[in-house]
């Protein structure tokens, strides 16, 4: 018997072959589809107008998109492509280079995941990756609490939780439940609570 191994595609490689329809990530070599019911699509949509408006009101130097592929790292070196739902980019970065593919190699002010059945990546990999590539800020959007109750407690309830790089370079996690006003470094003054997330 001959076993045939598929060759692990590049992250170059993975932007050249990306479908034209849809999301898609690199992960651990293979091309796969991010797929979302519309109430994710809603929240991610409903963030990014929500981070619009705070970037337009404070004049903030800030590209916000759900466009962004990052090339991130796994814990054995193993070059990923993320899609965040939500990624906010400094605007001089973003412009560095208008002709490129939206991707880019190097941290991001503020990723955001909306979580879906494969929540493990968002409280898991993605965090580590996110961590590891020194991403400023990094929010888990639980909206149906599918997480562990080790992350959500019990009863298991909708939760942001907001990660926050320290001067060590590794995160610190605040939970935001109900009408909690969700802090974020990069939006001070970002008026936000998960029910108003909940409730869109």
């Amino acid at each position: 018997m001959t076993t045939v191994t598929k060759q692990k595609l590049t992250f170059d490689q993975f932007l050249e072959q990306y479908p034209e329809d849809g999301r898609y990530e690199l992960v651990d070599g293979e091309i796969v589809e991010m797929r979302a019911i519309r109430w994710h699509d809603d929240i991610a949509d409903f963030v990014i107008r929500k981070f619009d408006q705070e970037v337009e009101r404070l004049s903030m130097n800030y590209r916000v998109t759900g466009r962004l592929v990052l090339e991130t790292h796994s814990s054995n070196g193993q070059k990923q492509g993320r899609h965040p739902d939500v990624s906010v980019v400094d605007r001089t970065v973003w412009h560095s280079n208008r002709f490129a593919y939206a991707a880019l190699d190097q941290p991001i002010q503020l990723a955001v995941e909306v979580v879906s059945t494969n929540w493990e990546d968002d409280y898991i990999d993605k965090l580590e990756e996110y961590q590891r590539l020194g991403i400023t800020e990094y929010w888990i959007v639980d909206y149906l609490a599918i997480g562990s109750r080790t992350y959500l407690g019990n009863p298991k309830t909708p939760t942001v939780f907001v990660y926050l790089l320290d001067d060590e370079g590794a995160y610190q996690f605040t939970a935001f439940k109900e009408d909690d006003r969700i802090l974020s470094r990069t939006f001070p003054e970002l008026t936000l609570t998960m029910n108003q997330i909940l409730n869109i």
